[in-house]
């Protein structure tokens, strides 16, 4: 089954959510705090449940730390309910956002969906590694740095590829124009973020050529760019 990680400091829920899924056929790691849960990550897991409100280092920053890396699903659980939380944890990369209080069969279901996504968007190479991407008309093969649509390849530039692979490995993660631009192009490159929006520009219009009908892309105004969950 899969691999699941567990950050909360609040044992009773999550050696509870642990045996849960563990009945389901999953493994499960725990990490009882912030710093122990950054850690465990590195063990790569299918997905991750990760609680806000943590004493040490709060799950907040944890998914700052990890996002970079970590290309798996992340729910967030938390007591704080305002919409601003929520947007918050999305725009730091959170997959899903649900508030405690919370319905066990439900926060199952919602991992259940997670994964089944995450299993349908990603095929793998034959060293166990990400090789192919599939979103809904779209497919990514990051080892030839080909990208299809409808079947028919498009030409990318090697800087418009790197953005589209960039923002296609962390599906629903917001990026800002300094992040797209300081990750594709580096901290000394000569420019500045309007590279970004031109680059965003052409890859959506030779995407639009053959799927006009979806959006892969979206601009979140005020922020930056995310690619859509479309399956």
């Amino acid at each position: 089954m899969s691999k699941i990680l567990i950050i909360d400091d609040e044992k009773e829920i999550a050696d509870l959510l642990k045996d849960s899924l563990e009945r389901k056929g999953n493994t499960v790691l725990t990490a009882y705090n912030g710093k122990e849960g950054i850690e465990k990550a590195k063990e790569m897991p299918d997905l991750i449940v990760l609680d806000i409100m943590m004493p040490d280092i709060d799950g907040y920053e944890v998914c700052r730390k990890i996002r970079d890396t970590v290309i798996c699903p992340i729910v967030f659980l938390s007591a704080k309910q305002s919409e601003m939380d929520r947007i918050k944890g999305f725009a730091l990369g959170g997959d899903d956002y649900v508030v405690k209080p919370f319905s066990l069969k439900e926060l199952l279901a919602r991992i259940d969906a997670h994964l089944r996504r995450e299993k349908r968007a990603i095929l793998l190479n034959e060293e166990g590694k990400r090789a192919l991407l599939n979103f809904k008309n779209i497919t990514i093969d990051l080892k030839s740095r080909e990208v299809m649509v409808k079947g028919n390849p498009i030409g990318l530039t090697k800087k418009e590829f790197d953005v589209l692979e960039l923002l296609s490995l962390h599906p629903g993660q917001v990026f800002s124009k300094e992040q797209i631009y300081e990750k594709v192009w580096g901290f000394d490159a000569e420019g500045d973020t309007t590279t970004v929006t031109e680059h965003i520009k052409n890859i959506r219009a030779k995407i639009e050529n053959l799927d006009p009908d979806t959006e892969y892309i979206k601009t979140v105004w005020g922020i930056g760019y995310k690619w859509e969950k479309v399956l």
